[in-house]
Protein backbone atom coordinates (compact mmCIF):
# COMPACT_ATOMS: atom_id res chain seq x y z
CA UNK A 1 0.00 0.00 0.00
CA UNK A 2 1.19 3.54 -0.83
CA UNK A 3 1.70 6.55 1.57
CA UNK A 4 -2.03 6.97 3.54
CA UNK A 5 -1.52 10.30 3.27
CA UNK A 6 0.25 10.76 -0.15
CA UNK A 7 -0.79 13.71 -3.10
CA UNK A 8 -3.31 10.66 -4.25
CA UNK A 9 -5.59 10.23 -1.59
CA UNK A 10 -6.39 7.36 0.42
CA UNK A 11 -7.29 3.89 -1.56
CA UNK A 12 -9.28 1.90 1.32
CA UNK A 13 -10.98 -0.92 0.16
CA UNK A 14 -13.68 -2.89 2.27
CA UNK A 15 -11.61 -6.33 0.56
CA UNK A 16 -8.11 -5.32 1.70
CA UNK A 17 -9.39 -5.60 5.59
CA UNK A 18 -6.84 -6.35 8.44
CA UNK A 19 -4.30 -6.53 5.55
CA UNK A 20 -4.52 -2.89 4.63
CA UNK A 21 -4.28 -2.00 8.49
CA UNK A 22 -0.75 -3.84 8.96
CA UNK A 23 0.49 -2.11 5.71
CA UNK A 24 -0.27 0.55 6.74
CA UNK A 25 1.35 0.76 10.45
CA UNK A 26 4.94 -0.76 9.13
CA UNK A 27 4.53 1.78 6.21
CA UNK A 28 4.52 4.51 8.45
CA UNK A 29 5.88 3.42 11.67
CA UNK A 30 8.42 0.81 10.57
CA UNK A 31 9.61 -1.46 13.83
CA UNK A 32 7.07 -1.06 15.48
CA UNK A 33 6.37 -5.14 15.44
CA UNK A 34 2.33 -4.58 15.74
CA UNK A 35 -0.22 -4.34 13.48
CA UNK A 36 -3.14 -2.07 13.55
CA UNK A 37 -5.71 -3.69 16.01
CA UNK A 38 -8.93 -5.37 13.18
CA UNK A 39 -12.53 -5.13 14.75
CA UNK A 40 -15.30 -7.00 13.21
CA UNK A 41 -17.75 -4.17 12.54
CA UNK A 42 -19.51 -3.54 9.72
CA UNK A 43 -17.07 -1.85 7.07
CA UNK A 44 -17.55 1.56 5.88
CA UNK A 45 -18.25 2.32 1.83
CA UNK A 46 -14.97 2.56 -0.13
CA UNK A 47 -12.74 6.27 0.05
CA UNK A 48 -13.90 7.82 -3.20
CA UNK A 49 -11.20 10.38 -4.95
CA UNK A 50 -14.33 12.68 -6.38
CA UNK A 51 -15.38 12.72 -2.29
CA UNK A 52 -11.58 13.61 -0.92
CA UNK A 53 -11.20 16.20 -3.81
CA UNK A 54 -14.46 17.89 -2.91
CA UNK A 55 -14.07 21.25 -1.01
CA UNK A 56 -16.64 23.99 -1.94
CA UNK A 57 -18.88 24.96 0.99
CA UNK A 58 -17.46 24.75 4.44
CA UNK A 59 -18.84 25.89 7.95
CA UNK A 60 -19.02 24.77 11.86
CA UNK A 61 -20.50 21.79 12.90
CA UNK A 62 -24.26 22.38 12.64
CA UNK A 63 -24.01 26.62 12.68
CA UNK A 64 -24.36 29.10 10.08
CA UNK A 65 -22.98 28.50 6.60
CA UNK A 66 -19.82 30.08 5.64
CA UNK A 67 -19.47 30.76 1.71
CA UNK A 68 -15.73 31.49 0.09
CA UNK A 69 -15.70 33.79 -2.12
CA UNK A 70 -15.94 32.89 -5.80
CA UNK A 71 -12.32 33.19 -6.70
CA UNK A 72 -10.03 32.87 -3.22
CA UNK A 73 -6.57 33.98 -3.82
CA UNK A 74 -4.41 30.78 -3.78
CA UNK A 75 -2.88 29.51 -0.49
CA UNK A 76 0.57 28.22 -0.15
CA UNK A 77 0.42 25.22 1.45
CA UNK A 78 2.71 25.06 4.77
CA UNK A 79 5.32 21.90 5.41
CA UNK A 80 3.58 19.44 7.38
CA UNK A 81 6.55 16.96 9.26
CA UNK A 82 5.37 13.11 9.91
CA UNK A 83 5.32 13.36 13.84
CA UNK A 84 5.37 10.03 15.04
CA UNK A 85 2.58 9.27 17.18
CA UNK A 86 2.97 7.72 20.81
CA UNK A 87 0.29 5.07 19.86
CA UNK A 88 1.37 4.31 16.30
CA UNK A 89 -1.12 0.90 16.52
CA UNK A 90 -3.91 3.12 18.06
CA UNK A 91 -3.64 6.26 16.26
CA UNK A 92 -3.53 4.12 13.02
CA UNK A 93 -6.86 2.56 13.83
CA UNK A 94 -8.35 5.83 14.44
CA UNK A 95 -7.37 7.07 11.33
CA UNK A 96 -8.59 4.13 8.76
CA UNK A 97 -11.44 4.09 10.74
CA UNK A 98 -12.33 7.95 10.42
CA UNK A 99 -11.28 7.60 6.57
CA UNK A 100 -13.37 5.02 6.09
CA UNK A 101 -16.54 6.56 7.28
CA UNK A 102 -16.00 9.54 4.31
CA UNK A 103 -19.27 10.02 2.74
CA UNK A 104 -21.50 8.85 5.92
CA UNK A 105 -24.05 11.82 5.73
CA UNK A 106 -24.39 14.65 7.75
CA UNK A 107 -26.99 14.88 10.80
CA UNK A 108 -27.26 17.48 13.64
CA UNK A 109 -26.96 15.53 16.68
CA UNK A 110 -25.88 12.07 15.10
CA UNK A 111 -23.05 10.04 15.99
CA UNK A 112 -23.27 6.54 14.20
CA UNK A 113 -22.94 5.67 10.64
CA UNK A 114 -26.26 4.30 10.17
CA UNK A 115 -27.80 7.68 11.27
CA UNK A 116 -25.33 10.01 10.45
CA UNK A 117 -22.91 12.34 12.05
CA UNK A 118 -22.43 15.51 13.20
CA UNK A 119 -18.56 16.85 14.09
CA UNK A 120 -18.30 15.66 17.65
CA UNK A 121 -20.54 12.79 17.12
CA UNK A 122 -17.61 12.03 14.43
CA UNK A 123 -15.16 12.27 16.93
CA UNK A 124 -16.80 10.42 19.72
CA UNK A 125 -17.94 7.31 17.37
CA UNK A 126 -14.38 6.84 15.97
CA UNK A 127 -12.44 6.81 19.13
CA UNK A 128 -15.12 5.10 21.30
CA UNK A 129 -15.72 2.54 18.42
CA UNK A 130 -11.94 1.68 17.82
CA UNK A 131 -10.60 2.16 21.49
CA UNK A 132 -13.26 2.13 23.50
CA UNK A 133 -12.26 5.81 25.09
CA UNK A 134 -15.25 7.84 26.04
CA UNK A 135 -15.20 11.79 25.11
CA UNK A 136 -17.23 14.84 25.75
CA UNK A 137 -20.23 14.91 23.38
CA UNK A 138 -19.89 18.26 22.46
CA UNK A 139 -17.25 20.42 20.60
CA UNK A 140 -16.82 22.97 23.24
CA UNK A 141 -16.27 20.28 25.89
CA UNK A 142 -13.79 18.17 23.94
CA UNK A 143 -12.09 22.04 23.55
CA UNK A 144 -11.85 22.19 27.34
CA UNK A 145 -10.61 18.44 28.17
CA UNK A 146 -7.41 18.24 29.55
CA UNK A 147 -5.47 16.43 26.71
CA UNK A 148 -2.20 18.88 25.95
CA UNK A 149 -2.53 21.72 23.26
CA UNK A 150 -0.79 20.64 20.34
CA UNK A 151 0.90 23.04 17.99
CA UNK A 152 0.20 22.63 14.23
CA UNK A 153 3.75 21.75 13.04
CA UNK A 154 3.53 19.16 15.97
CA UNK A 155 0.14 17.72 15.14
CA UNK A 156 0.36 13.73 15.05
CA UNK A 157 -2.40 11.05 13.61
CA UNK A 158 -5.21 11.18 15.65
CA UNK A 159 -4.90 14.42 17.39
CA UNK A 160 -8.27 16.62 17.32
CA UNK A 161 -8.31 19.83 15.43
CA UNK A 162 -10.87 22.75 16.25
CA UNK A 163 -12.09 25.68 14.31
CA UNK A 164 -14.20 28.62 15.48
CA UNK A 165 -14.80 32.45 15.49
CA UNK A 166 -14.17 35.36 17.50
CA UNK A 167 -12.54 33.23 20.11
CA UNK A 168 -15.53 30.20 20.11
CA UNK A 169 -15.33 26.47 19.18
CA UNK A 170 -17.51 26.03 17.11
CA UNK A 171 -16.00 22.75 14.84
CA UNK A 172 -13.75 19.71 15.39
CA UNK A 173 -11.99 17.10 13.30
CA UNK A 174 -9.71 14.06 13.17
CA UNK A 175 -6.35 15.22 12.05
CA UNK A 176 -4.87 12.05 9.75
CA UNK A 177 -1.69 13.74 8.74
CA UNK A 178 -0.04 16.06 6.25
CA UNK A 179 -2.42 18.67 7.12
CA UNK A 180 -5.36 16.61 6.62
CA UNK A 181 -8.18 16.19 8.71
CA UNK A 182 -11.61 14.02 9.04
CA UNK A 183 -14.75 15.32 9.60
CA UNK A 184 -18.50 16.42 9.55
CA UNK A 185 -19.31 19.69 8.21
CA UNK A 186 -22.67 20.70 8.05
CA UNK A 187 -22.79 22.79 4.58
CA UNK A 188 -21.20 20.02 2.51
CA UNK A 189 -23.55 17.04 3.66
CA UNK A 190 -21.66 14.36 4.44
CA UNK A 191 -18.06 13.33 6.33
CA UNK A 192 -14.93 14.45 3.86
CA UNK A 193 -11.59 15.46 4.24
CA UNK A 194 -10.08 18.30 3.82
CA UNK A 195 -7.18 20.13 4.20
CA UNK A 196 -5.75 22.63 7.38
CA UNK A 197 -4.64 25.19 4.75
CA UNK A 198 -7.85 25.40 3.03
CA UNK A 199 -8.91 28.98 2.53
CA UNK A 200 -11.62 29.24 5.27
CA UNK A 201 -10.14 26.12 7.67
CA UNK A 202 -6.88 27.73 8.03
CA UNK A 203 -8.13 31.11 8.82
CA UNK A 204 -10.63 29.74 11.65
CA UNK A 205 -8.11 27.31 13.00
CA UNK A 206 -8.71 27.24 16.80
CA UNK A 207 -5.87 25.02 18.10
CA UNK A 208 -5.93 21.34 18.64
CA UNK A 209 -5.67 18.35 21.31
CA UNK A 210 -3.82 15.46 22.01
CA UNK A 211 -5.82 12.13 23.06
CA UNK A 212 -3.29 9.28 22.29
Amino acid sequence: MGNLWGGAGPRLSAEKGSATMRAVSEAHYPGSGRAAPTRTHRVARPVSALAIAAALLMSGCGGKEVRQPSTPAPVQQRHWPVVTPANPVAANAVTIRAIGLVGTPYRYGGNTPDGGFDCSGLVNYVYRDMLDIRLPRTTRDLFAWQGPRIAPEKLAAGDLVFFGNRGGVTHVGIYVGEGRFVHAPSSGGTVRLDHLDGHYWRDHYTGARRVL
